[in-house]
């Protein structure tokens, strides 16, 4: 065996002692694990959960404890928006980076080509596993051309009780019993169990709030009664309008919605609790978002693909005890184009090529300041796939929301100009008031040079 004398004996005496301390430094330090280098990334995203329906938001009566205690322990972002509020274009954008004419998914019903870079690859290429479970919604049933060791997607996820199924690697469905959301995160758990040796990233996409909003969990249905949830003050009854698709807002529909929400914050406490017990919290990252949020009747109408508060403004919760300062809430403006930078910021690899966003992790991780946005490009470009439709009552749009205004046009003519600090709610349009012509000129050239920056074609119209 190498002794210590043999081993310093070319040294000048003065400087053994010095050698012998590292040498046995060297031998009895551990080596580095992923814990002290590459942090996991758990991304939780749930369908159509807006951003107002939370405790620590903007309805108290609501139960979400884990989404409170996430809120407190860790960073959101109080300003995030979903740039195009449709399932599918939204999925598109968080695995590319890229805005639908430069991704090719315009709307529901088109698949994502697996030619292009994703974030799963960005991962997998810096030496993570990978995972991608639940609903997918973009073509296919297979995560794994697109960067993800292990794929889970789930198809026929609106019925949340026993009717949905999943496709292990793309194969032969599987439909097991009891809410699916459930049954996502016992898939999310066994990976993360599996997983804790090497670095993970983790993708969990959940149906719920999405319709159907009556099959929450009853335990959870039980905790909303009708009449137990206040509406917001912009709420006009769609009942009004038989036969609409924005019609079921009201009871039992709107208390169902927000059963569906507490019943994602169990799923979230159940991802938290088994990170604790596998001894991986202090090495994992867990951000919590939605694809869009939903209307309820707020403004008279339902469901998404509009440019309200409502549809785009979307929760976004950093949690990461000891990497991530506890209880700050950011007024940044964070757009779903800028999750891939960021997810790969906070994993401190390389984004994907191509990315059009920005890398908000030294905001989230240091307090920096945030990167200079003026505003987010919000959209609807086409509903060929959409429920009814062209005939679908939502309107084509493009806009853009700052941190204090939202403006949008249709194909013809100008749609809405709110201010959202004097006015919450968006009940006052001021698209056609003089006193704000000057402000809608700008908003307007604003609008045209995130067109040619997202290689939109659509054409501004004429102002009024």
């Amino acid at each position: 065996m190498l002794s210590t004398d043999s081993l310093c004996s070319f040294l000048p005496r003065a400087y053994r002692p010095l050698a012998i301390a590292l040498f046995f430094l060297a031998i009895f330090t551990p080596p580095l694990t992923h814990a002290a280098t590459s942090p996991n990334i758990v991304f939780v995203f749930a369908d159509e959960h807006r951003y107002q329906s939370m405790g620590h938001t903007e309805m108290p009566a609501m139960q979400t404890p884990t989404m409170d205690r996430m809120a407190k322990e860790g960073f959101s972002f109080s300003q995030c928006v979903s740039n195009y509020p449709v399932c599918s274009p939204y999925r598109a954008i968080v695995l590319t980076g890229r805005w639908p004419y430069q991704n090719g998914v315009t709307d529901n019903g088109i698949a994502l080509s697996p030619k292009l870079p994703t974030v799963g690859k960005a991962f997998q290429a810096a030496g993570y596993r990978t995972g991608y479970i639940g609903k997918w919604h973009l073509g296919g049933k297979d995560a794994k051309p697109f960067g993800f060791d292990t794929s889970l997607i789930w198809g026929g996820t609106n019925t949340h009780y026993d009717k949905s199924q999943y496709y292990p690697d793309g194969g032969k469905a599987v439909q097991p019993k009891g809410y699916n959301a459930t049954l996502m995160t016992d898939q999310a758990l066994e990976f993360i169990q599996e997983s804790k040796e090497k670095p993970f990233f983790l993708m969990l996409s959940l149906n719920p709030p999405h319709s159907n909003f009556t099959d929450a969990p009853p335990e959870k249905l039980a905790l909303y009664p009708e009449g137990s949830l206040p509406y917001r003050p912009n709420y006009r009854n769609p009942k009004a309008e038989p036969g609409s698709i924005f019609s079921k807002n009201g009871y039992p529909h709107y208390e169902g919605y927000h059963a569906h929400i507490s019943a994602v914050d169990d799923e979230l406490n159940r991802i938290l609790t088994t990170l604790k017990s596998e001894g991986l919290t202090e090495n994992t990252i867990v951000v919590y978002s939605s694809d869009h949020g939903s209307m309820h009747g707020s403004q008279g109408v339902g469901s998404k693909r509009q440019p309200y508060e409502e549809s785009v403004r979307i929760p976004l919760i950093v949690h990461a005890p000891g990497r991530v300062p506890g209880n700050v809430k950011n007024q940044a403006l964070f757009g779903a184009i800028d999750m891939v930078p960021t997810l790969c910021g906070l994993a401190g690899i390389d984004a994907p090529e191509g990315c059009a966003g920005e890398d908000y992790s030294a905001v989230v991780l240091a307090g920096s300041a945030p990167p200079e946005r003026e505003e987010q490009f919000i959209m609807h470009i086409a509903k060929d796939n959409a429920s009814k439709g062209n005939n679908h009552p939502a309107p084509i749009f493009r806009g853009i929301r700052t941190a204090r205004y939202t403006y949008a046009v249709g194909p013809e003519a100008p749609m809405c100009l709110y201010d959202n600090q004097a006015d919450p709610y968006q009940m006052k349009n001021l698209i056609a008031d003089p006193d704000y012509a000057v402000l809608r000129a700008d908003l307007r050239e604003r609008l045209g040079t995130w067109l040619k920056r997202a290689e939109d074609p659509f054409t501004i119209p004429a102002s009024r």
